[in-house]
């Protein structure tokens, strides 16, 4: 399976929170650093993504700078990410969040 896409969801709130020049940077790292790379989630499709992605993205406030150490903690573990964004007790706590428009 090749890297999954990024979900109608995802792609809303990448342009609520980063300003028009850095929507797509943010969208390949989405895609090229924060997909099936991940630990344990070699056959994850973009939904099952959605829940690591999004917190990557709410950690992120809209800085490219905090989503990069974002996705760099997915990297190691991303369940220390879902904690860190507060979606690790609750599974659908990722799809309440909706970020108002940071730019």
């Amino acid at each position: 399976m090749g890297t999954p896409p990024l979900s109608p969801a995802t792609e809303q709130r990448i342009a609520l929170l980063f300003a028009p020049a850095s929507q797509e940077i943010a969208r390949t790292l989405l895609r090229k650093e924060c997909g099936n790379n991940l630990p344990f989630c070699a056959k994850q499709d973009e939904i099952a993504m959605e829940r690591i992605r999004f917190a990557a993205l709410k950690l992120s406030g809209g800085s490219l700078e905090k989503l990069r150490d974002a996705i760099r903690l997915a990297k190691i573990d991303w369940r220390d990410l879902l904690v860190a964004a507060g979606f690790a007790d609750d599974i659908h706590a990722h799809t309440r969040w909706l970020p108002s428009r940071s730019w």
